[in-house]
């Protein structure tokens, strides 16, 4: 064959092979491979050695279109994610819900998973922004052993999500099992239960929803699985909910026919936590001992449900991470009802539309783009009657007690590819802050283009994450709730204290067997995750190394977990006294 067919041969195999596992591709598609390969080797000892060089070429590029053939014939299929840890895990006994019976399957730790329980009818068809509906009961025993469908989003390809998991989390791993894609669609409202192992009573309920910016999510994420939860004795639910336009979308017509618009997503959230009141007991829940848990987008749900009056004795207390939208002007996730209209009607004068009838026939995978415009909870006058801000100062708030906080380096993941520089420094600061700038320039004045980047990603952090908390917190204080507030400053080899990291820590859902994390970190998950498991049963996270979780009392103190773990001063306090003045904050 030669040194050049040689050489081309070899790394065009070697990045099919890079390519197959990354992708994700079947089985049938690693036997083609295989074929082909061989194929390739015999003909090219026996008879490319004699073929003059242009003939070599043309076979050696035979060879790469075969291998791009067998690429894309064997794309992975799309399935629903197994709810097991093993082969075939043990089923649960049955459990009786309003809908039918039920089984789940049991963990390796004992702990019983349910996944997939309906807990609203599909929103599809004439059912696509409407207000959730009752399911449709079943009969004989419904097999939970699998999680139901992603809600309608924007997918990324697995080639792109194997990279993300490399050079994001470094935590990919080759195994079997896994040659598929997720499964994503608008029959989505399923709950899933993680149990307690055996018989239990009165046990204590987190409801978790999860973040991504209104825009993505699953509920079947391992960093915030509940089995962590469950193994101290917590019952935990969480749930798909309608995402981007299929959940927030606002028009006219919509407001008209359903009297709200614009939070369908919420609405969603709101009937899973009917379905707990009404259903938990039967798992060896305690209906009237319910914290609702969220991160990021998951977070802002959370804020809006504590001052929404269709959520008002759903929970009992909560926790948010990373994220509130009880600032006076939240910077995301939040629009008002007049702008979420407006955005609504240019979506129908896009797509030719002058009904909602005819909106709901274009088929969801052509709308599904559109959650770059339409991921805000919209301030409805019926979910919620005026803003956050404004319902807390009018003393409303669901909530006993709150436990939240944020991570130190919020602002990475979304500055990964926009960091600032000395050169363009200035302009972004005045560019986000306006009259506040030259304030926040006096006290943020760098000199390097390292110094640039670093205060910009904490301007930019504290603007979107840490001020909303530092708000909260004195909202809070107003209307005589406990409040604690934590910071999580924790590094370790996969992403550390980025948005997102503290997860694994609270959950207790560190992974056996990872170098990612040291016994240090799993240290450090033991305390965080207590506290966790602490405010849930009492409405208290207790201590932490001997020394009390002190309470917010005048909004300046916070627990740190991190390398050093106990009560400091925000850092960052000079910055939101700044924002105080910047939005006018009374």
């Amino acid at each position: 064959m030669g040194k050049f067919g040689w050489f081309c041969t070899i790394n065009f195999s070697l990045l099919m092979g890079a390519l197959l596992e990354l992708n994700k591709n079947t089985f049938f598609g690693w036997m083609l491979f295989g074929f082909v390969f061989t194929g390739m080797v015999i003909l090219g000892h026996r008879y490319m050695a004699g073929w003059k060089f242009p003939a070599r070429v043309l076979g050696v590029l035979a060879y790469l279109v075969l291998l791009i053939g067998i690429f894309l014939i064997s794309q992975p299929p799309v399935r629903r994610v197994k709810a097991g840890d093993s082969i075939k895990p043990a089923v649960t006994e049955v459990y009786s819900t309003a809908g039918g019976d039920v089984t789940g399957v049991v963990l390796k730790s004992g702990v019983e998973l349910f996944a997939g329980i309906p807990y609203a009818a599909p929103p599809v068809g004439d059912l696509r922004w409407k207000k959730p509906q009752d399911p449709a009961p079943w009969t004989g025993v419904l097999a939970c052993d699998r999680f139901a469908p992603m809600s309608m989003q924007v997918q990324n390809s697995p080639l792109y999500n194997s990279m993300a998991r490399i050079i994001g989390y470094h935590d990919y791993r080759i195994f079997l099992g896994d040659a598929f894609r997720e499964a994503a669609s608008e029959d989505s409202l399923y709950l899933n239960i993680w149990k307690p192992a055996g018989k239990v009573e009165k046990a204590p309920v987190a409801v978790y929803i999860h973040g991504g910016s209104l825009q993505t999510g699953q509920p079947w994420y391992a960093d915030y699985s509940g089995e962590g939860f469950a193994k101290d004795g917590v019952i935990v639910v969480n749930m798909g909910y309608r995402l981007g336009v299929f959940g927030f979308l606002a028009t006219e017509e919509m407001a008209s026919e359903e009297g709200t618009a614009g939070n369908f997503g919420l609405l969603d959230q709101i009937k899973a936590l009917e379905w707990v009141r009404d259903n938990i007991a039967s798992f060896g829940g305690d209906p009237d001992n319910v914290t609702l848990i969220g991160e990021s987008a998951g977070a802002v749900c959370v804020d809006a449900l504590c001052v929404s009056p269709l959520a008002a004795g759903l929970f009992d207390r909560a926790i948010l991470e990373s994220s509130t939208i009880s600032s006076k002007e939240p910077p995301h996730s939040y629009r008002l009802f007049d702008e979420a209209l407006s955005s609504g009607q240019e979506l129908m004068e896009k797509y030719g539309c002058s009904t909602l009838e005819e909106l709901r026939q274009i088929p969801a995978e052509k709308l599904v783009g559109e959650q770059e415009t339409q991921h805000h909870v919209t301030i409805d006058g019926y979910v919620l009657p005026d803003t956050p801000y404004a319902l807390r100062k009018q003393g409303v708030h669901n909530e006993s007690a709150v436990l939240h906080g944020f991570n130190k380096e919020e602002s990475a993941p979304f500055l990964l590819f926009s960091q600032a520089s000395l050169e363009d420094y200035e302009e972004r600061v005045r560019r986000w802050t306006g009259s506040a700038a030259d304030e926040i320039l006096a006290l943020y004045h760098p000199e390097t283009d390292e110094e640039a980047k670093q205060y910009w990603a904490e301007i930019y952090g504290a603007l979107f994450f840490n001020y909303s908390h530092y708000c909260l917190n004195r909202l809070e204080q107003e209307n005589h709730v406990p409040s604690w507030e934590y910071l999580f400053t924790k590094d370790n080899r996969r992403i550390g204290c980025w948005h997102s990291g503290e997860l694994v820590y609270a959950f207790g859902v560190i992974p056996k067997g990872t170098r990612l994390y040291t016994s240090e970190d799993r240290a450090l998950a033991d305390t965080m995750h207590g506290c966790w498991v602490s405010f849930v049963k009492t409405g208290n996270p207790g201590t932490v190394n001997g020394q009390a979780f002190a309470q917010s009392e005048d909004a300046s103190q916070v627990m740190e977990f991190g390398e050093q773990t106990g009560m400091i001063e925000d850092p960052w306090l000079p910055l939101y006294q700044i924002f105080d003045r910047m939005y006018g904050w009374n």
